[in-house]
């Protein structure tokens, strides 16, 4: 089985420095780049178009919106995903996220499971 190329857009050191190992920790997934602005993330994107699996997506950045970041992977390859992964869970908020052409969405702090879980799903 090939391992799931994972994008991080996050902002956060701290969630970041949880995130990364424990998707290491999944077998199968591997951070291979971070962003941390709306901008970094669609430069970072469009110049590696096809080449990851999943992008893991918070809303709210230093620089700009998670739901830019979003919206511009509607148009990504079949087998890539956007997961939007936010302290933020409110109805208005996950709505927008999968109206904006999101996967899936979980609370980062009582849907990590669910997200861990989604992930080897993808790998």
């Amino acid at each position: 089985m090939a391992g799931l190329s994972v994008f991080l857009v996050e902002d956060n050191k701290q969630i970041r420095d949880h995130l990364i190992p424990a998707l290491a920790d999944l077998g199968s997934a591997s951070v291979m780049a971070v962003a941390e602005t709306e901008g970094e993330a669609i430069a970072w994107l469009a110049h590696h178009k096809g080449q990851w699996d999943l992008a893991v997506v918070d809303l709210f950045l230093a620089q700009g919106s998670g739901l830019g970041v979003v919206r511009w992977c509607q148009g990504r390859d079949r087998h890539q995903r956007v997961a939007v992964l936010t302290n933020y869970p409110t109805e208005a908020m996950r709505k927008a996220s999968l109206d904006a052409g999101a996967d899936e969405f979980f609370d980062k702090s009582t849907e990590l499971d669910e997200f861990f879980e989604f992930c080897l799903d993808r790998g």
